[in-house]
């Protein structure tokens, strides 16, 4: 990839230096962003807790689906034994009520369960929609009209009541994180490809793009070399939003008990019975529930921070206002009139 040159002098010879690379400056924009550097390592901690569960559970020496019948108070219809809801060098966070699995085990094997549901449904969202939004555009009239007005359909379709109709009728032997993941990415793709449909609609007005299709490049050719490349920022914008709200997703559905089912651990489906808990085990429902909030947080933060830096734009009307004081000219410094002044007085 051919790199700008910046020309510079150096002791009377001209010096060429390379210009700071679009990566660069990204992560010279990210790196500007306090809040998003935060997020940023609040998921990155996140990804490490879900890939690393089955270590972490094996250091605390238990797993999420085993019953610890001993653990809970049957007399009391369920109550975990001991103080703070079972919480000992055992069990870290204490157990859950009614079945005394371990909740630290099921917290971390839930984090699997919720992000890879929401990262995998963000994936087929995104090829869909980049697919289909490409294609409408270079394709012909009737394929774009085609292509808009399905579009259109499924964008009003509420995703909601559509997964949930989806979700009741598919047989239970299959998977449930996969079917999730594939309910949810096969609903919600139409507003990404509005913006991609939109963003290739102009850029294949551009002199460099007509310049390839006279140079007898094809349809797929320009696509791939020219449009794909230059609508990538806006595409990762919205996938890095896409994130959080596919995991809300996800815990609602499982909260409404068509998603994951037990014993699979899944935020959502830990919540599905917490609400009567709430007393008695109150960590319970607040440790699904807070780490849900942590994460749709982080990631909604992280998703703006990525959008400010992808967008010299924005990044620019950030900075209006924040810079250096403007250094007054030598004919506005103390102690001397400018010249605009001394006519006023004469």
């Amino acid at each position: 990839m051919s790199e700008t040159l910046l020309a510079s002098r150096a002791a009377g010879t001209e010096a060429f230096v390379p210009a700071v690379s679009g990566a660069r400056q990204f992560w010279r924009r990210l790196r500007a962003q306090r809040a998003a550097l935060a997020a940023a390592a609040v998921v990155a901690l996140l990804v490490l807790v879900a890939l690393a569960a089955p270590l972490l559970t094996a250091v605390e020496g238990q797993d999420p689906t085993t019953y610890h019948p001993s653990l809970v108070d049957s007399a009391r219809g369920g109550v975990p034994v001991g103080p703070l809801g079972g919480i000992s060098g055992e069990h870290w966070l204490g157990v859950e009520p009614q079945t005394g699995r371990d909740l630290f085990a099921r917290l971390t094997y839930g984090a699997r369960v919720s992000l890879g549901v929401a990262l995998a449904a963000t994936v087929v969202q995104v090829t869909i929609g980049v697919t289909l939004g490409v294609a409408a555009a270079l394709g012909k009239r009737w394929l774009d009209q085609l292509l808009s007005r399905f579009t259109d359909i499924i964008v009003a379709m509420p995703l909601m009541i559509m997964s949930l109709a989806l979700l009741a009728i598919v047989p239970s032997s299959f998977p449930r994180p996969v079917l999730v993941a594939l309910v949810v990415g096969l609903i919600g793709w139409g507003n990404i490809a509005r913006i991609v449909r939109a963003q290739t609609l102009t850029l294949k007005e551009l002199d460099h793009v007509s310049a390839a299709r006279l140079s007898g490049w094809g349809t797929w050719s320009i696509a791939r070399r020219e449009l794909l490349p230059a609508i990538a920022a806006p595409v990762i914008t919205y996938a890095a939003l896409l994130v959080p709200t596919n995991i809300t997703v996800e815990a609602a559905l499982s909260f409404l008990g068509v998603g994951v089912k037990p014993p699979t651990p899944s935020w959502g489906q830990m919540l599905t019975a917490a609400d009567v808990w709430y007393q008695a085990a109150p960590q319970y429902l607040l440790l699904p529930a807070g780490a849900l909030f942590v994460t749709v947080l982080a990631l909604t933060v992280l998703g703006d921070g990525i959008r400010t830096a992808l967008d010299p734009r924005v990044s620019s009307r950030l900075r209006i206002g924040t810079g250096r004081k403007r250094e007054s000219r030598p004919d506005e410094r103390p102690g001397r009139e400018s010249r605009t002044a001394r006519g006023g007085a004469a």
